[in-house]
């Protein structure tokens, strides 16, 4: 699963250089004096095919992280579980360093002298 995520992020990639070298055939073209409009009409249709391309997959790609990075239940992500785990460490810590400013603030309030 995560090498087809990964395969997929390289297709695109790939698709991302054929876009930028479509935009930069089409800014030649368009420099000369008299420009190649059937060449213009390939090099925009193939620019559009392959930005449509990248959106779609990055659209699934996000789509996907966000599921994960949510705590959505998926196969094979344990995300969700650490992140829980974690925030009840933190809650722990939280509550321990509570706890002793309470017991210093008793002190204090027991123990006029200090």
């Amino acid at each position: 699963m995560a090498n087809d995520r990964l395969r997929a992020l390289e297709d695109v990639e790939k698709e991302i250089a054929v876009v930028l070298q479509c935009a930069g055939n089409i800014v030649l073209e368009l420099s000369k004096e008299k420009h190649n409009a059937s060449l213009l009409d390939r090099q925009l249709n193939q620019f559009q095919t392959s930005i449509n391309r990248v959106e779609s997959e990055l659209s699934s790609q996000i789509r996907y992280l966000t599921q994960v990075a949510t705590g959505q239940p998926h196969e094979g992500s344990t995300y969700s579980a650490r992140k829980d785990c974690q925030m009840a460490l933190n809650r722990a810590e939280y509550a321990r360093i509570k706890l002793g400013e309470l017991a210093r603030t008793c002190e204090m309030m027991f123990d006029p002298q200090t």
